[in-house]
């Protein structure tokens, strides 16, 4: 044991002092973001100025941050597709400087999957911000360092592009570009998330982390970890049973070539399956605080914007395990670096790519102002203009963003929600964060339960209004939920002029709670993921749906009446 924690000491340190250095070296660039960031810029315009795009953008003349706006209008990802398909094509110079290892598929959240091209460059800032964010983790949590890691992943080969280039899930192929001694740590391999079946793939990550105490549990949304939770205690007898044996449930539709893999990591432990079994003899449940002490636990999901629904639920099924957020992260790349359990702010890495940001006011304007990281106030909310080194140029990836503080001159910022996310029956413009925002402010003040829900127009000729789709399990008390529904649609008016004076006029009526079946948001999410073809633990749930459509879409089990004043 003695010799163990010295072990442990040694390779603390060796592992961190490099870590150290680098974090030593961020906070200094955090110090004068300005030059860091035209320093970076000139440096991505250098390294692409013979590609197809910098050539057609004047790459070799700029000289300044108004060059590069001059010559370089705002993107969105239809303006690049063309040079990223003939990049996909075989044509590397069309865009990148270097081969594309990849593309990664967007989650399918907000529309049709998008391929984002993936280079050894950026695997290398994606790893450096992640190693950042690891530092500070376990320097505040000592108890994770070396633990086991559930990490959950997708499938980074889907399939092929023309120029057999692999198309799939950037985190499965993070995960097989770690180092090996951090592959060691995790419970389950990368391969794992080869496996189609959702549930199959979430049955795996538990089974391979029921094994002993995690570390550390990571999955960027929250309803995943939900979801986990549930699903460790209705297949407890499986799972159990599965550990005691060295097995791995025969039924579940898992590809022979991994699940020979997993049996060769996964010997008999019948000690721990007795552990298990008294936990649940005691309490009759099995979830995550029962096997993973929540003093011992890290978890890393995202906390800010719409998933905060979904992380209320947390403490339910992990106890008060601290929460860490993940960062600003999608498969355009990692832009902030959080560096404290319960915030959902991380400090804009200005050492990777060259931001630009819109304010919020400003995103309609034909000529919106644009500013850089220094000149941004705090408590303002921002649209984010990421330029990578991997071909994405002012890109305009709809996140909204809000300015929490500063870490010295560099601003630290919160993901709010996606900007497209809007619904307009009626010239209200009704946005999902201010539906998030209503919801979360009123979870405080009233007893009612609200897990999975969303907000969604429903057209009635004489006078269209909003329902607020919950299940069967969260409206048990119907006097409650309508005192609720009523504070919801005072508190949307207070936050929206537009939805009070479209509420006024009687041009829309009062918000009505629409109660759906257990389960239904479940399967809801389930059937957008596999038509969008997305990753499920990517998805985000959408808290406010635009589409009149969607009323006649998901069934009614009751209307809740508001019969509240206009």
């Amino acid at each position: 044991m003695f010799v163990t924690r010295l072990l442990v000491k040694y390779l603390r340190k060796a592992l961190a002092r490099p870590l150290y250095r680098k974090f030593a070296a961020f906070e200094l660039a955090c110090q004068q973001p300005q030059a860091v960031q035209q320093e970076l810029l000139q440096q991505i315009l250098f390294r692409n100025r013979d590609t197809a795009f910098g050539h057609d953008h004047h790459f070799a003349s700029i000289k300044t941050v108004s060059d590069f706006r001059q010559h370089v209008p705002i993107h969105e990802y239809e303006q690049l597709h063309p040079y990223i398909q003939r990049v996909m094509n075989g044509e590397t110079s069309a865009l990148l400087a270097e081969p594309a290892l990849m593309f990664a598929l967007t989650s399918g959240t907000t529309a049709n999957r998008k391929h984002i091209p993936i280079t050894a460059t950026y695997i290398k800032d994606y790893q450096h911000s992640w190693n950042l964010w690891g530092l500070q983790a376990i320097r505040e949590h000592r108890q994770i360092f070396l633990k086991p890691i559930v990490q959950l992943v997708g499938d980074a080969d889907e399939y092929r592009t023309e120029a057999d280039i692999p198309c799939g899930n950037l985190s499965g192929f993070t995960a097989q570009c770690q180092r090996k001694i951090m592959r060691w740590m995790y419970a389950v391999p990368a391969a794992t998330g080869k496996i189609k079946d959702p549930t199959a793939r979430m049955y795996v990550a538990v089974r391979g982390g029921l094994k002993k105490p995690l570390g550390m549990l990571m999955s960027a949304n929250p309803s995943t970890l939900v979801n986990l939770a549930r699903m460790m205690n209705d297949r407890k007898e499986d799972l159990i049973r599965d550990i005691a044996d060295g097995t791995l449930n025969a039924r579940l539709d898992i590809p022979n070539s991994i699940r020979d893999k997993m049996l060769r990591r996964w010997k008999p432990n019948p000690k721990r399956a007795k552990q298990l079994e008294s936990y649940v003899s005691q309490a009759g449940v099995l979830y995550p605080k029962d096997a993973w002490p929540a003093e011992k636990l890290l978890i890393g999901c995202w906390t800010g914007g719409t998933v905060r629904a979904y992380l209320r639920q947390l403490e339910q099924y992990y106890g008060d395990a601290p929460v860490r957020d993940l960062g600003l992260l999608a498969s355009e790349g990692r832009m902030s670096i959080p560096i404290e359990d319960g915030k959902s702010g991380g400090i804009l890495d200005v050492t990777t790519h060259f931001y630009e940001f819109i304010p919020e006011s400003e995103i309609n304007s034909s000529q919106p102002i644009i500013l850089q990281p220094h000149e941004l106030k705090m408590g303002e909310n921002y649209f984010i203009l990421p330029t990578t080194k991997s071909g994405l140029y002012r890109y305009h990836i709809c996140d909204l963003v809000r300015v929490t503080d500063f870490f010295h001159q560099t601003p630290i910022i919160e993901f709010v929600g996606k900007g497209s996310r809007f619904s307009n029956i009626t010239g209200e413009k009704l946005s999902e964060h201010q539906v998030t925002a209503s919801v979360d402010h009123l979870v405080t003040q009233l007893p009612q339960s609200v897990r999975a829900y969303a907000v969604a127009p429903i057209w009635d000729a004489q006078q269209p209004y909003y329902g607020f789709y919950i299940e069967e399990q969260d409206a048990r008390d119907p006097e409650l939920l309508r005192k609720f529904i009523i504070a919801l649609d005072t508190e949307l008016q207070r936050r929206n002029i537009e939805y009070q004076a479209k509420r006024e006029s009687l041009r829309l009526g009062p918000l009505q709670a629409v109660v759906i079946n257990n389960g239904a948001w479940h399967d809801w999410d389930l059937h957008r993921v596999r038509k969008t073809g997305g990753s499920v633990e990517q998805y985000k749930h959408p808290c406010l749906i635009g589409d009149l459509e969607f009323a006649n879409q998901m069934k009614a089990v009751e209307i809740l009446q508001n019969k509240s004043a206009a």
